[in-house]
């Protein structure tokens, strides 16, 4: 009785695996013979510039809200400038007052009242004044934060009157040329996929499908088993793949989309 009950179990083991075995095959068959028309999902994601000022402060002015489209040079956000604008006085005045000395040094190098070791402490002194003025003026300046892109305001973190830190950020702002398409590739079709290539993107909504270009293949896979891979693993086994979309306006980040292989350049 145990005798045919282990015979019984183990030519079900056989059968299971060699069930396994055929249906992993028939698989990569499938795959293998795969047509054109393969698709892969994926979706739309950005890389969004993040505008932070260089010091921090109280936001007095608040230039933009969400969903406004801004060009390069556009002013988003100013900051209070109380502190900036006492330091610059200062180093105007200490400014002119190394300016004062260096001319007179001058004047008195001239006629041989000086030695060289004073006009060039003079000379020193007034230069290091002229570039601190000139930080001070800038310090001052960069308190009005410009729009290094041009593009859709997707964020605002902070409003007037709240205090922001350095380098935290104010606004977000996505440039359409920013767009692209993440999507995965399976292990056995990622030699059909090349940078540079062009692939149909569709998406729910979308007028018709749309070109984008292949701009990045990963080099290293997504899954790895801890054991050795087998036929059934391999099929998990994918890369991620990066597109340029040729209309970025007509997509939304996080919208999902289907990629086809073969479309004509």
């Amino acid at each position: 009785m145990i005798v045919a009950l282990f015979q019984e179990n183990g030519w079900l083991r056989a059968f299971r695996m060699g069930m396994r075995a055929w249906v992993a095959c028939l698989a990569l068959l499938l795959a293998a013979c795969g047509n054109n028309d393969a698709a892969w999902q994926g979706w739309v994601e950005a890389d969004t510039i993040f505008v932070s000022p260089d010091e921090g402060g109280r936001i007095v002015k608040l230039g933009v809200r969400e969903g406004d489209h801004v060009q390069a040079g556009n002013i988003l956000f100013a900051l209070d400038d109380e502190i900036q604008t006492a330091d610059l006085n200062q180093t105007n005045a200490s400014l002119e007052n190394t300016r004062l000395a260096f001319e007179r040094a001058q004047q008195l190098m001239k006629t041989g009242a000086a030695s060289q070791r004073e006009f060039d402490t003079a000379q020193s002194a007034y230069r290091i004044a002229q570039a601190q003025g000139q930080t001070a003026k800038t310090r001052l300046t960069r308190r009005v934060v410009r729009s290094p892109v041009s593009g859709l305001v997707q964020q605002v973190y902070f409003r007037e009157g709240e205090m922001t830190s350095s380098q935290r950020p104010v606004i977000a702002i996505l440039p359409p040329e920013n767009l692209k398409i993440r999507f995965y590739v399976a292990e056995l079709d990622i030699a059909k996929v090349k940078v540079g290539d062009i692939v149909l993107i569709q998406c729910d909504g979308c007028a018709g499908p749309m070109k984008a270009q292949v701009t990045f293949k990963s080099q290293s896979v997504e899954y790895t088993p801890p054991v050795i891979y087998s036929l059934e693993e391999r099929a998990k086994l994918v890369f991620l793949i990066q597109a340029r979309p040729e209309n970025p306006a007509a997509l939304h980040v996080g919208q999902p989309v289907r990629v086809m292989r073969n479309a004509a350049p």
